[in-house]
């Protein structure tokens, strides 16, 4: 049995093989004082900012690595035993996981050794950008040059790919995560009233945009207003929020040109020829695609199911490992 497992900081998604994608879920677990596990995934993220005291919801991935070892291989172990229990048989499956490109060995070998102790029989690990790349069926093989801009919950991966490995990449902690905190952050400062991440993501998703929209959109926004301490609704509007996103997505740009500008000159052509491809849960907000065709000149596009390109490239990679062995990270 074949599992590929885009481990994320916002989402997990379990691509299993010759079915898809049969887990999509938020990489959050709820844990008791007596730090049991209460709740994992869509359960633990209903509980965010609204637990009693005895009770925990946490994020263990931060920034595309482990923060919590212990909580991410009870995390792994969940889905690992949720998916084995559609099939028949009891081998140990083997798994291939998405790690960020610039982590460090020790961090590899935190994610690897998470998965054999969660029940994997073996335990692969895939860069996220090369993940990201054979999910949206760009052919990496070929001499011939593509940039895939990654943009997950907590981290931006950004890199050029050519004859199956990543020529230039850069990582960069900004994700959908840092978004919601610039909205969150904006609403605070301009109206006192404070919301939580999920009000802030929700905003984001609804009426988030990276450069101005043809019909202003607006939604009404419930937070605790931070002079009287009363909750309170307040209008705001999608130019607000592109505003309030402003900084997060001017690092992701200067980012991609900066990777723009360290690519050998002749995959340059390349990528001029194709466009960049986008995936990632950030991929779906609003223009930022044309934001980034403006401000580079290089044509973008968002790849088809731009959420699951990573969680689908690693099952591929998997399944076809003798094609993309030389790709992957190497074992420590």
């Amino acid at each position: 049995m074949k599992i590929g497992i885009d481990l994320g900081t916002a989402n997990i998604l379990v691509y299993v093989q010759g079915k898809g994608i049969v887990i999509q879920e938020p990489s959050v677990v709820a844990v008791d004082d007596q730090n049991r596990i209460v709740a994992v995934g869509e359960d633990a993220r209903e509980m965010i900012g609204r637990t009693p005291g005895n009770i925990s919801a946490i994020r263990p991935m931060k920034d595309g690595v482990i923060a919590d070892y212990v909580i991410t291989e009870a995390l792994l172990s969940h889905f690992i035993s949720k998916v084995k229990r559609g099939s028949i048989g009891f081998r140990r499956p083997d798994v291939m996981i998405s790690v960020p490109a610039g982590v460090t060995s020790v961090e590899k070998r935190a994610v690897r050794d998470a998965a054999l102790k969660a029940g994997a029989g073996a335990a692969y690990l895939i860069e996220e950008p090369l993940a990201a790349a054979i999910g949206a069926n760009v052919p990496i093989a070929g001499p011939s040059g593509n940039m895939v801009i990654d943009i997950g919950g907590g981290t931006s991966e950004i890199a050029v790919i050519a004859l199956g490995g990543i020529v230039v990449s850069t990582s960069l902690r900004v994700g959908g995560n840092k978004f919601d905190e610039a909205i969150a952050t904006y609403i605070r400062k301009k109206y006192n009233l404070m919301v939580g991440e999920r009000t802030a993501e929700e905003v984001k998703i609804a009426i988030g945009t990276a450069l101005p929209l043809e019909r202003e959109l607006s939604m009404d926004v419930r937070g605790r207003d931070l002079i009287a301490g009363l909750p309170r609704t307040i209008p705001i509007t999608s130019s607000e929020v592109m505003e309030a996103i402003e900084a997060p997505l001017q690092q992701l740009v200067s980012a991609v040109r900066n990777v723009l500008e360290q690519t050998p000159p002749e995959l340059s052509s390349d990528i001029i020829d194709k466009g960049m491809v986008m995936s990632g849960g950030g991929a779906l907000l609003r223009n930022i695609d044309k934001l980034l065709t403006q401000v580079t000149g290089v044509p973008c596009h968002v790849a088809e199911n731009p959420l699951n390109c990573v969680a689908m490239g690693t099952g591929l990679a998997l399944e076809h490992f003798d094609f993309f062995k030389k790709s992957l990270v190497q074992q420590i």
